[in-house]
């Protein structure tokens, strides 16, 4: 049976007011119902595995609110990070503390934030990357393109390899710009790369020390005190000099290199939930389009006021009337302590208030 790892990081700055570092946007119910993302990450993976096999790596600050929304899982089962070191170091950590346990287990890494539509063809896709990875591959889960996205990495795609609808990853590309998207996604042979990856755990950590045997020494030690009473010792002293690298630039791009990584494709409704345009597009819209995000979630409940508007994204989370007369394609955020507005066709750019914010120094609306 998998081992699934949700990596649950970042404070999704496109997100803003909304999503915070205290408090990011995989806390959020962004899913259309009152399930946190987290808890509907959790959930789609009842099929696969069970709560006793299902991990999450989380910052310190956010260890009380997962274990508050995951009270299936063992309290043993949230990994703490000390820092933030990027994917790599939190996915390897779980690899090598599975590895302890079960040294050939298949491990499947997932991450917190993202939609899945049709979650029963999710699962039958990974069982799929399951199998390939029993073969001793590197797997990873590609999304069929369904427009010339920018925002995405792509996995090119080469020869069918082992069993089933498995293709070689030959290479990991770049976010393109718009003409090479659309080359892209003419070629049929390019995938977007949603950061979902299933192998079993030697296979993985075996490329892991092939090309960054530093960081896996410093993770071996790590997991060795894991169950220990040195364990906080020995991550103090060796986490904070671990290279801060993607697992797609630490290990995936050079295995790829090395015919080591293959792809299932996917066609499951996938979205990373990168923004609140995003959001419009996928949640549940009224015959204007205009969508109202988490109003269920707050107490007291706040009133929304709409006439003749178009296509807004409306995030009522002050507990206060939001209004809106006669706009269109808009972004309206109320929180307690911040309003944010903007364009649909902006929403990208609003991690640039957050940069700003940062640079003036007014860190507590952060």
């Amino acid at each position: 049976m998998l081992f699934a790892v949700i990596p649950a990081g970042g404070s999704g700055t496109r997100l803003w007011p909304l999503s915070r570092a205290g408090h990011p946007k995989f806390l959020h119910p962004l899913t259309g119902n009152a399930d946190s993302l987290l808890q509907a990450t959790v959930g789609r993976l009842a099929p696969l595995t069970t709560p006793e096999r299902t991990m999450v790596v989380t910052g310190a600050a956010h260890v009380a609110a997962v274990a508050r929304q995951l009270a299936v899982l063992p309290e043993e089962n949230i990994l703490v990070e000390p820092s933030p070191r990027d994917s790599c170091a939190a996915i390897a950590l779980a690899a090598a503390v599975i590895a302890l346990r079960e040294p050939e287990a298949v491990m499947g890494s997932f991450a917190a934030d993202h939609l899945i539509g049709d979650p029963e063809t999710w699962v039958a896709t990974v069982r799929q990357a399951i199998i390939g990875a029993e073969q001793g591959l590197l797997m990873t889960v590609g999304i069929k393109p369904t427009r010339p996205e920018t925002g995405y990495g792509y996995l090119q795609c080469g020869e069918l390899v082992g069993t089933g609808p498995l293709r070689r990853v030959d290479e990991f590309k770049e976010k393109p710009a718009t003409e090479v998207a659309e080359g892209y996604y003419r070629s049929g042979r390019h995938l977007w790369n949603a950061s979902m990856f299933v192998w079993r755990v030697d296979v993985f950590l075996a490329e892991l020390a092939r090309q960054q045997p530093a960081l896996h020494a410093g993770l071996t030690s790590v997991a060795q005190s894991w169950d220990t009473p040195q364990r906080e010792e020995v991550l103090g002293a060796i986490w904070p000099t671990l290279p801060k690298i993607s697992v797609d630039y630490a290990v995936m791009e050079g295995a790829a290199a090395a015919g080591r990584v293959a792809t299932v494709p996917g066609d499951f409704g996938w979205n990373d939930v990168g923004d609140f345009d995003t959001l419009g597009d996928v949640l549940p819209a009224d015959s204007d389009g205009n969508v109202v995000l988490g109003a269920e979630m707050v107490e007291p409940k706040p009133g929304v006021l709409l006439r003749d508007t178009e296509r807004l994204v409306v995030v009522p989370h002050s507990g206060r009337l939001v209004a809106a007369l006669g706009v269109r394609d808009l972004i309206l955020v109320d929180t307690p302590d911040a309003v944010m507005v903007c364009p649909r066709d902006r929403a990208q750019e609003v991690k640039k208030l957050v940069d700003e914010l940062k640079e003036r120094g007014e860190e507590n609306y952060v």
